[in-house]
């Protein structure tokens, strides 16, 4: 997934600026982004605030390593099945 050129502060400040009465097209244009940008931005980050967008990024990262985490370990098992079944 590509990384977001805007930083998460400066996409909430983006999405304050079009609670504030700003069209979604003047944002658009201004930060030389797509308007479909900024709705997926208000439909994912809206109503948050920094500390709830940090700790939804924290949480995303754990649920991810522990992913990773029981797919290592489920290929040991499937490992240490297939070796049991062999020398029987």
């Amino acid at each position: 997934m590509k990384p977001s050129r805007f930083t998460d502060s400066q996409i909430l400040a983006i999405l304050k600026q079009h609670e504030g009465g700003v069209s979604v097209a003047d944002l658009a244009r201004e930060h030389n982004v797509s308007t479909a940008l900024i709705y997926q931005w208000r439909s994912k980050f809206g109503g948050m605030d920094a500390s709830l967008m940090k700790e939804m990024k924290e949480l995303r990262a754990e649920n991810a390593r522990l992913k990773k985490m029981y797919a290592e370990e489920r290929i040991k098992a499937e490992l240490r099945q297939e070796a049991l079944e062999g020398k029987l």
